[in-house]
């Protein structure tokens, strides 16, 4: 296990001013009168704002506050696999694994490790402090990218099992949101060591033999299946061209950086609670991790090898039971689709939270106060 700094190469940082001062801009395509700008892809003035605000990122000053951080590599499973360690000034804290989705990287828990690592700090007690760990998936941010494929969510979450195990902690709960909910879910499945877990991001589909459960649900309920049914018919087609043809992906993705801002920041309004709910510097800090460490194309390769548990898989399998542990679920609700608990319940008998709350699906950067405090409400309720 070895200590880790980011140091991007003077070179690097110098080809990507270069590249954006060179920038040949579409035009903001065609609309008729029933669309409205932004309908087909984020419109061109503000790309244009935001890359302009990339060449004037001092991107030095990122570096530095996320090297704040003490950062490690350690191989597993054939993979150098870079994460996140801070422990807490409290030596009895509860050790916490929490995983990133796309678009994303470790980095999406930078403004929460502080608060959760020392909460007397930050208005909590010792009880509320947890020892951090935020490892990379590989082929994401500063982890290498797998030469093969392969990399499927249990094998990611028997790679994080053996990091806790490698860290000395023999019990621990796990934390994650978009494919780090999956993630969280399958480690525990499959890891004894993980004794609680806690997701911000759950989908809760209607069972399709039962029209009852529908016709039974409340307004609001009911108003959710139909965001979520607009979302795999409006909002995936991201998922199923990175699950198909990552590779003819990568290319524009690993070439232009404009390219790859424009496939980002789409998202990033879309899932969040809209435009001004990330910071620019939130949003550029995770454009510059995918372009300097050149992921974007490997991120994209990790759905394809999921290929058969995403939601866009003709007969998608179950989530994996966790039955027998608690689990905790932080529901904010401008995420493309927030959870039903109705529809949760029966896949987890000990749900020992559920809370809800104001926010989008990146919670840890949008609403880090909102994120800290429910962690520590879920962590309560294993005590109680």
């Amino acid at each position: 296990m070895e200590k880790f700094t980011i140091d991007i190469p003077d070179a690097a940082v110098d080809d990507l001013r270069t590249r954006l001062g060179a920038v040949r801009w579409p035009d903001d395509g065609r609309l008729d009168e029933h669309q409205t700008p932004g309908q087909r892809g984020p419109v061109v003035s503000s790309v244009r704002d935001l890359a302009q605000r990339w060449l004037e990122l001092d991107w030095r000053a990122v570096e530095a506050r996320l090297n704040a951080f003490p950062q490690f590599v350690e191989e597993i499973d054939g993979v150098r696999v870079h994460f996140f360690h801070v422990r807490s000034p409290h030596e009895d804290a509860t050790p916490i694994v929490l995983t990133h989705g796309w678009p994303g990287s470790a980095a999406d828990f930078i403004d929460v490790i502080d608060a959760m690592t020392d909460p007397t700090a930050h208005g909590g007690s010792p009880q509320d402090a947890f020892h951090v760990v935020l490892p990379d998936i590989p082929g994401f941010g500063f982890s290498a990218k797998p030469a093969a494929g392969g990399w499927t969510i249990p094998r990611v979450a028997g790679a994080w099992a053996q990091l806790m195990d490698r860290l000395g902690y023999e019990r621990y709960i796990a934390q994650g949101g978009d494919l780090g909910a999956w993630i969280t879910q399958t480690l525990l499945a499959t890891d004894p060591a993980a004794e609680a877990g806690h997701v911000n991001f759950l989908v809760t589909p209607p069972p399709p033999d039962d029209p009852g459960v529908v016709a039974s649900l409340d307004p609001t309920s009911l108003a959710r299946i139909e965001r979520l049914g607009a979302f795999m018919t409006e909002g995936s087609a991201y998922m199923a061209l990175q699950a198909t043809r990552p590779q003819t992906l990568a290319y524009a993705l690993t070439d232009s950086p404009v390219g790859l801002l424009a496939w980002l920041v789409e998202k990033y309004h879309a899932w969040s609670g809209g435009p001004g709910a990330l910071s620019v510097e939130q949003i550029l800090t995770h454009a510059s991790i995918y372009w300097y460490t050149q992921t974007a194309g490997s991120a994209a390769h990790f759905y394809a090898d999921n290929a058969a548990l995403l939601p866009t898989s003709p007969v998608p399998p179950p989530p994996p039971p966790v039955q027998e542990k608690p689990f905790g679920v932080g529901v904010y609700r401008e995420d493309p689709a927030p959870p039903i608990r109705t529809l949760a319940e029966p896949g987890f008998r000990r749900l020992v939270h559920w809370a809800e709350h104001d926010g989008g699906h990146f919670a840890p950067m949008e609403v880090p106060h909102t994120f800290v405090a429910d962690l520590r409400q879920f962590r309560a309720a294993l005590a109680a």
